[in-house]
């Protein structure tokens, strides 16, 4: 059965699976050169070999070419802090042709040979001749790559609304689906400048205890719906899920909190309420 390794080329950058035929003692944290899009890069190994299923085997996945020297580090440590430089001299140019592009971040391959620098912009720019001219000044392959606002703020960082470093900078690989649906289910308020990031798009954290929320609610009876408790029968006006409670308006005019499990018969809604 053949083998497969996740390898990440960069800090907090997506996992790619390699095929690890030949390489089945590789350890995690080693570092191995492997073909990509962009050609030859080094990739650190975050897992230990593993075997696939039979479905996933006909997947086709890009062979692992060698172990990484440690001239191959170097160079790669070498060109990383180039990065820096390369990046304030491609501005300069960007300000020479007066292209409405905002330069985020550049990134060399290990050896030098491939240079990807992302942006943003409001709208499409032609910038043929700005490629032209970097390849000519840097002597290297040159690819500008346009990237949209939530990978801005993982490229740039900063500090979340939580007071702590933004969860794209920091582990997440990559982003995942996120609606306002979920901040509705968790009750929280929908005014944009509290769910939004620093990207202006829906907070990521909005997905990490939405599965509980949908859970828990699915096992308590709904805001409006009329239930039986042992101390009476009564309204349920509102919902604590993280105690996974309900309030209740009984018909004496007390309210009470009670558990799910207190609940003894969920009648539907009042009559006259719609649903």
């Amino acid at each position: 059965m053949p083998k497969i390794v996740g390898i990440r080329f960069r800090e907090v950058g997506k996992v790619y699976n390699f095929d690890a035929t030949g390489f089945e003692d590789l350890k995690v944290g080693e570092h191995v050169i492997v073909e990509t899009s962009r050609g030859k890069e080094v990739g650190q190994v975050l897992d230990k070999p593993r075997e696939i299923t039979k479905a996933r085997a006909r997947e086709t996945l890009k062979p692992i070419e060698r172990r990484a020297e440690p001239l191959d580090l170097v160079q790669m440590e070498h060109h990383r802090l180039r990065e820096p430089e390369t990046l304030a001299l491609c501005q300069e140019k960007v300000s020479q042709y007066r292209l409405p592009i905002k330069l985020l971040q550049a990134e060399y391959s290990y050896d030098g040979s491939h240079l990807v620098v992302y942006f943003v912009s409001e709208k499409r720019v032609d910038f043929r001749d700005l490629i032209q001219e970097l390849r000519k000044t840097l002597k290297t392959k040159v690819e500008l790559r346009q990237v949209g606002v939530r990978d801005e703020a993982k490229l740039m960082g900063g500090m979340g609304r939580c007071g702590r470093l933004l969860c794209c900078a920091t582990f997440m690989q990559e982003f995942n689906p996120v609606s306002i649906r979920m901040a509705k289910r968790q009750d929280i308020s929908l005014n944009p400048s509290e769910i939004s990031g620093l990207c202006g798009r829906l907070l990521c954290c909005l997905a990490y205890e939405n599965e509980y929320y949908q859970q828990i609610k699915g096992k308590l009876p709904k805001v409006g719906e009329i239930v039986r408790t042992r101390y009476g029968t009564g309204e349920v006006k509102a919902l604590n899920v993280l105690k996974e409670t309900v309030s209740v308006d009984l018909k004496n005019e007390v309210t009470i909190e009670v558990s799910a499990k207190e609940v003894l018969e969920v009648k539907g809604k009042k009559k006259g309420k719609s649903s």
